[in-house]
């Protein structure tokens, strides 16, 4: 029996308007460092449209400034909740609160520029939210600024590393903890699962900007999954990885007409495996690939609930599922057990192969159990860093 995680399929809803109930969901531990996601038994709801930044609270919404109304707001990354990646995954997580009963009351602030990152934060913190949830590496420093700005609210930064340096001379902070995931060995499962799998030995990744580490680490460790299995079946694996650089971060991670067309390139030049790595930009990508009759590799969550006109072909995802571990920093603020260390590990691993299982032989799934055992149990590291080394 493969090791399994429970991916909570949330309705997201189309109204702004939550209902207040329920008690606190209890503590738990950090989790390990690599797990193979189930097959979940239901698929997350496609949302509706959502209104621009905006969260004024409403005549229903309770008021937060009260100390016995515990409020959660998430404030994504330019773009929107329902983009089938990151910032859903996160909504995902502080709805999971919510149906918890942890939280009374959650809204949402969809950043469409990045220079609005500080006033969507302020906008929760002036309307007394407990817990304030904010997305993506291109929101460490406002959030750190935050925190600093209001010492009694709990800040959670998703996939926001941070380490004590110049610009963050006070981390850590009491009141902000950073989800962190070992990026490199879910970005190493998938390259050696595309090695195992590659029948031309080209397999291709298409990334948003590798600026930011996590995505960095995706790439890095996709091409060391490749290496180690290329030097343990005698094979040479050529790895192809492109970084959407050449634009801006209001961009790159949301551009599928060049994720879409990158990987078709690929496809043209021979590449029979692709990884699509980067928000919507990547979901373009994976889109593409399948249409393309190729096989694909999703990213974050376990996309095959998340694009299902991908379906057919989608090989696996590489995971690090966010709703669970951010559902945890949630409740631990609450109980008043909030991490002192700055750092929360969420697990990593890989999705499973679903419609494509019967193309998996089974000397290559016994192979990727024991990866996966290899990375949890620490005896196999990736020896990918961090952070992109300075040039």
């Amino acid at each position: 029996m493969k090791k399994l995680y429970t991916i909570m399929a949330i309705v997201l809803l189309a109204s702004m308007v939550l209902t207040a109930c329920g008690t606190a969901a209890t503590p738990t531990e950090a989790m390990p460092a690599a797990t193979q996601a189930p097959a979940a038994t239901q698929a997350p709801a496609a949302t509706a449209a959502m209104p621009a930044a905006t969260a004024t609270t409403s005549a229903t919404a309770p008021d937060c400034t009260q100390a016995n109304v515990f409020c959660v707001g998430d404030v994504t990354d330019v773009g929107h909740v329902d983009d089938k990646s990151f910032n859903q995954s996160t909504w995902e997580g502080v709805q999971q609160a919510k149906a918890d009963g942890t939280a009374d009351w959650i809204q949402f602030i969809e950043t469409s520029d990045s220079k609005d990152y500080a006033k969507n934060i302020d906008t929760f913190a002036e309307a007394g939210y407990k817990v304030i949830v904010t997305t993506g590496f291109n929101l460490t420093d406002p959030t750190y600024a935050a925190a600093k700005q209001y010492p009694n609210i709990m800040f959670i930064g998703v996939d926001q590393g941070l380490q004590k340096d110049d610009n963050h001379p006070d981390w850590p902070l009491p009141n902000l903890v950073a989800l962190v995931f070992h990026e490199d060995q879910s970005g190493f499962l998938v390259g050696a699962l595309a090695a195992q799998m590659s029948k031309s030995h080209n397999i291709g990744g298409v990334f948003g900007t590798d600026a930011v580490p996590a995505v960095w680490r995706y790439g890095e460790g996709y091409r060391a999954g490749a290496a180690y299995e290329d030097k343990k079946n005698g094979t040479t694996t050529t790895v192809t990885n492109v970084y959407h650089n050449d634009v801006g971060f209001n961009l790159t991670f949301t551009d599928p007409t060049w994720g879409a067309t990158t990987a078709n390139s690929m496809i043209d030049k021979g590449a029979d495996v692709i990884f699509g790595g980067g928000g919507i930009t990547g979901n373009g990508a994976v889109d593409a690939t399948a249409q393309r009759k190729v096989l694909a590799i999703g990213v974050d969550t376990d996309q095959y609930y998340t694009l299902p006109e991908a379906d057919a072909y989608l090989l696996t995802s590489a995971m690090k599922p966010i709703p669970a571990p951010l559902g945890d920093l949630i409740g631990l603020a609450k109980a008043g057990k909030f991490p002192t260390n700055g750092l929360y590990y969420g697990a990593s691993g890989f999705a499973p192969y679903h419609d494509v299982a019967s193309q998996v032989p089974a000397n290559v799934d016994a192979e990727m159990q024991s990866l996966l055992k290899a990375l949890t149990d620490g005896t196999l590291q990736t020896g990918v860093p961090d952070a992109k080394p300075a040039q």
